[in-house]
């Protein structure tokens, strides 16, 4: 899949927890781990705006482009 999902990479700058994240997003450790390996159909633009607003981190931060 030519999306990347870098959230992985923002949670240990943050040193947070995936744990820690889903309980703040109000979503299971389960979905977000279907999120984070980018196993996820796609992602709601208000889910996106809770993790960007919660880990203090833009969009293009989790999310990345590459030609396949």
């Amino acid at each position: 899949m030519p999306i990347i999902i870098n959230l992985d990479v923002m949670l240990a700058r943050r040193k947070m927890q995936s744990k820690e994240l889903a309980e703040k997003l109000g979503i299971t450790t389960v979905n977000l781990s279907i999120l984070k390996t980018g196993k996820a159909k796609g992602v709601r633009f208000d889910t996106l705006e809770a993790i960007c607003r919660i880990l203090d981190c833009q969009p293009g931060d989790i999310l990345a482009y590459k030609k396949e």
